[in-house]
């Protein structure tokens, strides 16, 4: 009997280790059975304690004084923006007899601080703080509050000067790619300049080209001002890249060429040519007459500048050229603008000019139907096409000037290749959804 009960201890064990497994399962199993919907309800729902809020703490201070911004529009008073400002009547008759009020000019941003009406009654609305704005020649004019009278200053503006990188696509004219990218219009002047003498804007452009371009944007109290100089650019003409590099006060190619001619191709920084070089019916005589000029089609009073330095042969009157400048740039050549409405400052015989100087605005006088100007480049005294004529050239870096040059423009170089690497990238995207 002994020995069996000894056999049967293991046995009796194992069937309570099966059984309390079994009992434990079960437990566990109860234990992940999901409640009712409405016992996770009562789990998951939110007890609301009503909390007692006075009114008085709930409310932000009124403010003593607020600060406004507002523009001076073109046919707009004084009298309407300063009423727009809530400056109050009795301070907007001393801002009128300010002098310095009369540097507003259409587009300016005015900002004031105004005292608001804190203690319930008008006595106070209104009161002006101070004022600013930034006027003519990059200075600020402020009126501040001394006691009850309204004292003006004038400082310069602190200008900070930051460097744009942006690119663009030609889709019908430059000033219009320029337009699509945010890039100002002065800037896009000045690529017109420096690729002159390599593209011709009024002719060789096509949908497509594309160009890449730094250049300095001036600011004050962050608000763009005007564009600055252009850094460094590249243009794609018609598949041929040309890039250049501000070194100095010119422009060069990567090999050190100087981009400015010693001549500029037009007078006209863009414009339009009404009437090519040649033989050609005469508007106002209706016959064949040859034509010694280019005639470009702009705005009456548009500035003509002079194509290069060289000294004022004749400036007046000269029969159906009506008012007319002669400038002579060397020993052979010079050049003649026509039709001008007035003269430059500054500008009569035997007055010395630099390349791009104002010569004059664009006019009607003489034998012209319309404004425009009427242009002549003279090679020993015989007229030549100006849209053709070779042009020389100008002084290219001297040698021992190349590796300072080289340094200086690396890093232009490095974003321009960048700025042109994103572009190609973005049209070929634009050419897969299109595709697409």
């Amino acid at each position: 009997m002994r020995g069996e009960e000894r056999q049967g201890v293991p046995l009796r064990r194992a069937v309570l280790l099966a059984a309390f497994a079994l009992s434990s399962a079960l437990a566990a199993g109860a234990a992940i059975v999901p409640s009712t919907d409405a016992e996770l309800l009562l789990a998951k729902a939110a007890v609301l304690e009503p909390v007692a809020i006075r009114l008085e703490e709930a409310l932000l201070p009124a403010p003593a004084a607020y600060v406004r911004e507002d523009r001076l529009l073109r046919g707009d008073t004084f009298q309407g923006l300063l009423a727009r400002l809530g400056i109050g009547e009795a301070d907007v008759q001393k801002l009128l007899r300010l002098r310095q009020l009369r540097l507003l000019r259409p587009a300016t941003i005015v900002t004031a601080e105004v005292r608001a009406d804190v203690r319930g009654g008008r006595e106070n609305a209104g009161e002006l703080l101070w004022l600013s704005f930034l006027a003519a020649r990059d200075t600020i004019v402020r009126v501040e509050r001394v006691g009850q009278e309204l004292v003006a200053s004038e400082q310069r503006a602190p200008i900070e000067t930051r460097t744009e990188l942006k690119s663009a696509v030609i889709r019908s004219s430059l000033f219009a790619a320029a337009d699509a990218a945010g890039i100002p219009d002065a800037v896009a002047i000045q690529l017109a300049d420096v690729f002159a003498s390599d593209v011709d804007f009024h002719r060789e452009l096509r949908q497509g080209d594309r160009f890449s371009v730094i250049y300095e944007m001036h600011s004050v109290d962050g608000r763009p001002l005007r564009a600055g100089r252009v850094l460094a650019a590249e243009f794609t003409n018609q598949g041929r890249k040309h890039r250049a590099l501000r070194y100095g006060d010119s422009y060069y190619a990567p090999d050190g060429k100087n981009l400015r001619k010693a001549l500029l191709r037009s007078p006209l920084e863009l414009s339009r040519v009404s009437s090519g070089f040649g033989m050609r019916m005469h508007p106002l005589h209706k016959a064949w007459r040859a034509h010694q000029g280019v005639d470009y089609a702009a705005p009456a009073g548009t500035r003509v500048r002079a194509v290069g330095d060289g000294i004022v042969e004749f400036a007046g009157r000269q029969g159906g050229y009506g008012n007319m400048v002669i400038v002579r740039h060397d020993a052979r050549n010079s050049t003649a603008y026509a039709h001008l409405k007035a003269f430059g400052r500054g500008i009569r015989s035997g007055a010395r000019v630099a390349q791009g100087d104002t010569v004059g605005l664009v006019g009607q006088t003489g034998w012209a139907t319309g404004p425009h100007l009427h242009y002549e480049f003279r090679v020993a005294g015989a007229a030549r096409n100006p849209l053709s004529v070779p042009l020389p050239a100008g002084t290219p870096l001297a040698r021992h000037e190349m590796d300072a040059f080289r340094a200086y423009a690396q890093e232009l170089a490095a974003q321009l290749d960048l700025l042109a690497g994103s572009q190609v990238a973005a049209l070929e995207w634009a050419g897969l959804s299109m595709s697409a």
